[in-house]
């Protein structure tokens, strides 16, 4: 099992991913509101999997619609770096951006989460 690093822009903030089976390997753009204005690639790993390394008093909190879901960036450069997901609340969404031993502009496979009809959104 390998290690990746998460980092923000300006270096504050850094994370420690296990590349764990099941971690790291499926690649998602999202259509939600947010999403749609970050204009990211986000990967998936277990909570248990990442730790952050420095910067934890670096982070801030944004929540909104549900506040659910905790996105998390950097308050020195304000790059996100990752979430608590709403729908997985034991998995994060890791900024791809963030982690330089993945290319995002070499990835091949990038699927869609069309997060504009969430599943915990629909009325029943």
């Amino acid at each position: 099992m390998s290690l990746k690093k998460l980092i923000c822009h300006c270096g504050e903030v850094d994370l420690e991913i296990k590349e764990s089976e099941g971690a790291l390997n499926k690649f998602l753009r999202c259509n939600c509101t947010l999403c749609k204005k970050k204009g990211y690639i986000m990967t998936f790993a277990p909570i248990t999997d990442v730790k952050i390394v420095k910067g934890e008093d670096k982070l801030k909190l944004y929540q909104y619609h549900t506040k659910v879901a905790e996105h998390y960036f950097c308050s020195e450069c304000g790059i996100y770096t990752h979430h608590k997901m709403r729908s997985r609340p034991d998995t994060f969404g890791l900024n791809v951006g963030c982690i330089d031993d993945i290319d995002q502009f070499k990835l091949e496979n990038v699927g869609l989460n069309d997060g504009q009809n969430h599943p915990m959104d629909q009325k029943k």
